[in-house]
């Protein structure tokens, strides 16, 4: 047998006993949120001070949920929404294109343990959905409370909506 069939089927027989591996890639559990309230309509304006309280909250209420990777888009409110948790569980911020939303989920598909995403009202509803997720209603200019929960299984994705702390606008 000349050296390049023998190559050839050892390249086969190694990608039959890893493919099963690869195909067990994915995330636990996908959180995605909106970044929290910014001081002005400007460019690329920070949070305000219920905006950082915000993200300190989601910090503390997704850090026992171990995360394992935090995204942000490279906006000064996205990044600073993601900061907490990140430094809380000794991780990164990767910065992802939010006009590639296609790429970032399949990066995300491609990780093991829990993901945080962090974006905008006029784009989680898409990353949503990309992910096989339920949106819901969209995501109002004023809206910054909603935190999605997907939870992967082999046959579906399941989505549950919760809010973070503080409640944004006036109590039901």
């Amino acid at each position: 047998m000349s050296p390049l069939p023998r190559l050839l089927t050892l390249l086969a027989l190694l990608l039959s006993m890893i493919s099963p591996t690869i195909a067990l890639a994915a995330p636990d559990m996908i959180y995605l949120v909106r970044h929290g309230e910014k001081t002005s309509d400007e460019k690329d304006p920070a949070l305000t001070a219920q905006g950082r309280q915000r993200a300190q909250n989601i910090a503390t209420m997704l850090n026992k949920a171990g995360i394992a990777h935090v995204f942000s888009t490279p906006t000064n409110r996205t990044r600073q929404t993601a900061q907490p948790l990140a430094q809380a569980r000794g991780l990164p911020v990767q910065e992802y294109d939010p006009r590639a939303p296609k790429t970032l989920v399949e990066k995300v598909k491609g990780l093991t343990g829990p993901v945080l995403v962090v974006g905008h009202s006029n784009t989680l509803s898409e990353l949503v959905r990309l992910f096989g997720g339920q949106p819901g209603a969209e995501i109002a200019d004023n809206e910054y409370d909603r935190v999605y929960q997907l939870i992967p299984a082999a046959d579906a994705m399941t989505t549950v909506v919760f809010t973070s702390l503080p409640a944004t606008g006036p109590a039901p």
